[in-house]
């Protein structure tokens, strides 16, 4: 399974790269929304991991730009926010997030929801 990680932090983007290699998906790292939006279209990615405030082209922007392209629009995002989730929850495009994780990560819950929504595409390309 190939994820697109999008983030500003070099170490969060190293941190959940190293979660994720470990047990086997293979990773893609863009360092902010423009980063994330050019690698999208240029490689087939089997999740997003999109940080919400980031330069150029913050995660919401990025998420809507990424629903709004006809091949990447059905790819599953887990959006990350350093924000609580009601404030993410008054976006106009939360409804865009298949979910909503909060910084700093929880392991545990994070490779879960990772596996959730991979799972969801598994069954997709089943079908």
């Amino acid at each position: 399974m190939n994820i697109l990680v999008v983030d500003d932090n070099k170490s969060v983007r190293e941190n959940i790269s190293k979660l994720l290699t470990s047990v086997g998906y293979t990773i893609t790292t863009a360092v902010n929304g423009l980063d994330g939006f050019e690698k999208a279209q240029k490689e087939s990615f089997h999740l997003y991991i999109i940080d919400h405030l980031m330069p150029l082209m913050n995660g919401a922007n990025l998420t809507k730009n990424l629903k709004q392209t006809p091949f990447c629009a059905s790819t599953p995002v887990l959006f990350m926010t350093t924000q609580n989730k009601q404030s993410v929850e008054s976006l106009p495009e939360f409804t865009l997030f298949n979910d909503v994780i909060t910084k700093p990560l929880n392991e545990t819950k994070f490779m879960s929801t990772v596996k959730c929504l991979l799972g969801n595409v598994r069954t997709k390309i089943a079908l």
